[in-house]
């Protein structure tokens, strides 16, 4: 099996792919944890993409790298979101990432591997999500930032945890545990921190063994609802976000 030129194109992103057809994309920054960019945010709805059109693709696993899934963001790198050329280009990528995440023609597991507190939403869509004993769950940059959380992790958080534990985690910017995100039915299990890629492959495996129409369709089935309000709800919520991005520049003004 050839490998994809994709493999070698996109900076923070590592792919490794086994002779069972199990896809792994790893995030990571110079194969440290990574620090989200603009580039990231550019590069992962346009990886997701060549994933979807590659049929040697039979299920995905999603991680971090070392001891973070994702925690760390560079602000200035997105560029001047303030602007609404910019803003445009910015939610243009946004609404994409969850929509192809959510319409990949395979099961996604996602293994949080450490903290979750930027972009935990990748993980959320997932089919299955493991979780480290590691692993912690917020939204950071939003309330850091000073700027609606509109990207889809409301709609994420909404869907998957309810209306009551989103609100009080996006408002606050706290931060929740492993183990209360599997009591929120956030996550699928929880596992030690040195076996949770392991047990995240171990069930790729297991799906991509099964049928192709089936892996595609069982996909389709289970993430209806979800698919409705991605497609219904990150368009308006990134708008949102932007007006808040476009005021970054008055909130110092008295």
């Amino acid at each position: 099996m050839a490998t994809p030129e994709y493999f070698d194109k996109y900076d923070n992103l590592a792919f490794g792919r086994d002779s069972e057809g199990v896809l792994l994309l790893r995030f990571h920054t110079n194969g440290g944890p990574v620090v989200f960019t603009g580039r990231t945010h550019q590069d992962f709805p346009a990886a997701l993409e060549e994933i979807s059109l590659d049929r040697d693709n039979k299920a995905l696993v999603i991680t971090g790298t070392g001891d973070a899934f994702m925690d760390q963001i560079d602000g200035p790198s997105l560029g001047e979101i303030f602007k609404p050329a910019a803003w445009e280009k910015t939610r243009s990528e946004g609404s994409k990432v969850l929509q192809r995440l959510i319409e990949l023609p395979m099961p996604v597991v996602g293994v949080a591997n450490g903290p979750a507190t930027v972009h935990s939403e990748y993980l959320l869509v997932a089919d299955i999500h493991i979780a480290s004993e590691r692993a912690t769950y917020g939204d950071s940059p939003h309330p850091e930032f000073g700027i609606t959380g509109g990207d889809g992790v409301q709609v994420v958080w909404e869907e998957i945890a309810g209306t009551a534990r989103a609100k009080w985690l996006l408002w606050t910017g706290e931060q929740i545990d492993a183990q209360t995100a599997l009591q929120w039915g956030v996550v699928s299990e929880v596992v030690a921190h040195d076996h949770a890629l392991e047990r995240g492959v171990q069930i790729a495996r297991g799906l991509a063994a099964k049928p192709a129409l089936y892996r595609a369709l069982q996909k389709q089935t289970l993430n209806a609802n979800l698919r409705r309000r991605i497609l219904q709800d990150v368009p308006f919520g990134m708008a949102l976000e932007g007006l808040t991005a476009a005021d970054l520049p008055y909130q110092n003004q008295t």
